[in-house]
């Protein structure tokens, strides 16, 4: 798994829905900086976060 691509693709589905990263991380119950750190590439969201991730992007886990 690329961090840089999964970053990518996260920022750009959150940025398509029009929310915030502190508004991502407060539907998915984690700090802003956690998803900033997933964006910027130092970091991957934690498996048990797939699901809530993609359901709040509005893809499916696949899809992430």
């Amino acid at each position: 798994m690329d961090k840089y691509v999964t970053g990518s693709v996260i920022r750009r589905l959150r940025e398509r829905k029009q929310m915030t990263q502190e508004e991502l991380a407060e539907r998915i119950h984690v700090s802003g900086k956690a998803v900033s750190k997933w964006e910027t590439g130092r970091g991957y969201p934690d498996i048990s976060l797939l699901g809530p991730l993609a359901e709040a992007l509005g893809i499916s886990v696949i899809e992430l």
